[in-house]
């Protein structure tokens, strides 16, 4: 029986029947097509591809007479019974007896009343749970599944599909409706990879896959069918990184000349012997601006291993050829302490700089703008403020990028745009392990500052339980006696009625007022107006207050070497990457410096988390950790990176298939750089149809 309505009898292109709308098939009509549509199903090939969100595995079905304490069963049988009643206790009991032809066991519930309405004797019914016994066998509180009688050759000894369902759709009609459309139209998906990539990588085909995705006959259909759809899905991101990092090298850029003058003129002003890793890392540098194509790289580095040296040997090496660069920071505060970190290293250079933010007053900014389009100012060191469009550059050569993760790739292609194929060169203190790195930056050159400069003493990191809280403060009081500085803080701004977490604005005036009452405490969150956040930023590091109550606004911002300890209330409320990153606004000076993880963990994971900080310093390590513990959206959301979400892969258990995805994608490109070849263009419709909406991020002919 045909599931459209009108079928001509010519054949259409499987392109076309795929894309016609869901409401044509049996079964569902105008009013299901509208809740398909909210869950993202509009037509035959969204239908194909909705995934199920589980699956329960009935290819094992047990008699009920095998049955042990102990052991978990799947059995299969009718209902023989049903009792619904209420113990002594007042507790509700539901017990529904199932038989097959070998015995009988009840499943068994307790105060769930509103499931008996569910059984019926003579029902078919699946049931999966751990054997117990009171006087007889039984499965406490089993999953289970009724098997209507049109749908038991869907799950006779089956691997059965659970799917993330909308209101007012049942899994056994949806199941219903997804068999019959993987019947009539799974043959008409046309195969993506070339031959040769299939075979080598031992894939399914992929109208295979998409059967054994929905309705698995065994487990390890399923497995191969979910290898083949992850690898789809890695393939066409990693087609898109080639292309990109195929398009920037056939860029020409400017082959910069960074000889022994250069280097020693930069040098003189570096008041301090380089470590090795910054000597590395400034190497690779130099070798990327003698070329004549373009630089883009992302340099990673802990807080305080260096980056901003680094960056300047680059900055002043653009310069010294006649180039501009620009320096682009996430915050204006951000953005004034680089300022006046170069302006320290620069003050024996005859570099002219030129700080421009949002709040650069109107006419002191008309003035500065026409300075850079004439190309009397060297170096632009700003925020967002530089991809505006009244900033215009007669010559720019460099572009630097501080914490790549609080801008999106279009930002930094913006920026970039300002100048004829400039270099350009990324930096983050936020470790990111290479698992991710190559995924959301794979078309950049990495580079890691995995050393730290001699002299910086290591940041003791201590776990403090509810019981402990008095004698931190006394400790924190006695640092505030030293004449150190201390951040306090907290997840929230207000308190919530949701969420029982001490919030910032509350405790600042509890701490003023009863803990710390001879010292000076200011408050700071992500409320306030910009200007007045940076006054307090301000006020603090010119140590006008003792203590700083904050949010996580402080994660990047200020450098104040004299503050030496970092207490973060409800630590267990903060990830790995976060807590990191809070415990790198202290350690600056010459002094110890202390982190206090206040927290009561109730999971082994929070737990985990506040562990490892007390054990490593190491950002790398916790990133990985991180990254394992919390997965990637810990780190930043794919989609302001210009990826696409990933719907199927996870990229921690799929890293082997994301590593060949990738050399597979990258060889690719190189025998095919724009997708020209006859055998590539389903390909080149995939990367067009996943990206169509970043196309810039893409160079593909």
């Amino acid at each position: 029986m045909s599931m459209l309505v009108t079928k001509s009898t010519t054949k259409k292109t499987s392109q076309s029947t795929l894309n016609q709308s869901v409401q044509y098939l049996k079964g569902v009509g105008p009013k299901r097509c509208e809740i398909f549509g909210r869950m993202g199903i509009h037509t035959i090939h969204d239908m194909l591809y909705y995934l199920p969100r589980d699956y329960r595995d009935y290819t094992k079905i047990q008699k009920i007479s095998d049955a042990k304490i102990g052991d978990e069963i799947t059995i299969q049988g009718k209902i023989a019974g049903i009792n619904n009643r209420i113990a002594r206790n007042r507790m509700h009991i539901l017990e529904v007896f199932v038989s097959d032809n070998t015995d009988t066991i009840a499943a068994t519930w307790f105060n769930q009343p509103f499931l008996a309405s569910k059984f019926h004797i003579g029902d078919n019914v699946f049931l999966h749970g751990k054997v117990g016994e009171y006087k007889y066998l039984q499965l406490l509180s089993p999953e289970y599944e009724i098997i209507q009688d049109d749908e038991a050759s869907i799950k006779e000894g089956s691997v059965i599909p659970i799917y993330p369902l909308a209101e007012h759709m049942s899994q056994t009609h949806f199941r219903k409706i997804m068999n019959e459309t993987v019947h009539h139209f799974a043959d008409y998906i046309e195969e993506l990879l070339p031959e040769e990539i299939i075979k080598r990588n031992h894939l399914v085909p992929l109208n295979i896959a998409i059967r054994d995705v929905q309705f698995p006959k065994t487990v390890e259909c399923l497995k191969d069918a979910k290898s083949r759809l992850v690898y789809d899905e890695l393939f066409i991101l990693e087609m898109a990184m080639a292309l990109r990092r195929s398009g920037i090298k056939n860029e020409i850029g400017i082959p910069f000349k960074v000889g022994p003058n250069v280097d020693t003129h930069i040098r003189n002003l570096i008041p301090f012997t380089l470590t090795n890793a910054q000597e590395r890392v400034i190497h690779e540098i130099k070798e990327d601006m003698r070329s004549n194509k373009p630089m883009n790289r992302l340099l990673q580095g802990d807080v305080g291993s260096g980056k901003t040296v680094v960056a300047i040997y680059a900055i002043l090496a653009a310069i010294a050829n006649g180039y501009q660069a620009a320096f682009m920071a996430p915050t204006e505060i951000l953005s004034e302490q680089h300022f006046q970190t170069l302006q320290k290293y620069l003050q024996h250079s005859h570099v002219r700089m030129q700080l421009l933010t949002g709040s650069t007053n109107s006419k002191y900014k008309k003035d500065a703008l026409e300075q850079i389009r004439n190309g009397q100012i060297d170096l632009v060191i700003g925020t967002h403020a530089l991809i505006e469009e009244t900033v215009q550059f007669k010559k720019l050569g460099l572009v630097v990028i501080d914490e790549q993760h609080k801008f999106g790739v279009i930002q930094r292609l913006k920026l970039k745009e300002k100048g004829f194929q400039p270099d350009v060169l990324i930096m983050t203190a936020t470790p990111i392990p290479r698992t991710l790195s190559i995924t959301l930056f794979g078309d950049l050159d990495i580079s890691i500052l995995d050393e730290m400069p001699p002299g910086r003493t290591p940041i003791k990191t201590f776990w403090i339980s509810k019981d402990k809280e008095k004698d931190s403060y006394n400790f924190i009081h006695g640092e505030i006696t030293k004449g150190r500085q201390v951040f306090i803080v907290y997840p929230l701004v207000e308190e919530s009625e949701v969420l029982s977490l001490k919030a910032a604005v509350t405790e600042a005036k509890k701490l003023q007022h009863d803990v710390f009452p001879a010292s000076k405490v200011g408050l700071l969150h992500g409320q306030m107006k910009s200007g007045d956040k940076d006054k307090i930023m301000t006020d603090f590091k010119e140590r006008r207050y003792d203590i700083l109550v904050s949010t996580v606004i402080i994660e990047v911002g200020i450098d104040v070497p004299n503050a030496t300890v970092m207490v973060v209330e409800h630590a267990e409320r903060f990830g790995l990457a976060q807590l990191h990153q809070l415990r790198g606004r202290i350690g600056r000076g010459s002094e110890q410096s202390y982190c206090l993880l206040f927290g009561n963990p109730k999971t082994n994971e929070a737990r985990e988390r506040l562990k490892i900080m007390t054990k490593t310093c190491d950002g790398f390590k916790i990133a990985e950790m991180d990254f394992r513990l919390r997965g990637p959206g810990e780190f930043f959301g794919t989609r302001q990176h210009g990826l696409p979400e990933l719907k199927i892969s996870d990229l921690i258990r799929d890293f082997p298939i994301l590593k060949q995805a990738r050399k597979d994608a990258f060889e690719l490109v190189s025998e095919d750089p724009h997708l020209k070849l006859e055998t590539h263009q389903k390909i080149r419709q995939k990367v067009l149809e996943t990206f169509k909406d970043r196309l810039e991020l893409i160079s593909i002919g």
